[in-house]
């Protein structure tokens, strides 16, 4: 998903790998790239469009989207898992931010 995000454009499988081999120091076959995106695409994460017998992925969420829903997806299932608990120690940590940070962050949750 890196790759994708960094590129911020329509994609293929090669051109993917090529990106991430290049900086790797260990180079991953052409199949393992085209595992791992088919299976992004089957999660709703890349976007797949055929074009030939070329597959070309873009990313459906901005990486910021992304990060933003998998934090509320992560803090609901451990309050509903943890319930008050949960509560008290997201409390407990926010208590232990800086007060310029604590302000930015109370102005975000009223925005949301």
């Amino acid at each position: 998903m890196a790759e994708v995000w960094r590129e911020d454009r329509e994609l293929t499988v090669r051109e993917v790998m090529d990106g991430i081999n290049a900086r790797a120091p260990q180079q991953r076959a052409y199949t393992t790239f085209m595992t791992i995106m088919r299976r992004l695409a089957t999660k709703g994460l890349l976007e797949r469009r055929r074009e030939g017998k070329a597959d070309f992925y873009v990313a459906v969420w901005s990486e910021a989207g992304y990060r933003a829903a998998r934090v509320q997806a992560d803090t609901s299932a451990m309050i509903e898992q943890y319930g008050d608990a949960a509560l008290v120690a997201f409390a407990s940590a926010v208590e232990g931010v800086d007060p310029a940070r604590r302000r930015l962050l109370r102005k975000l949750a009223r925005d949301a």
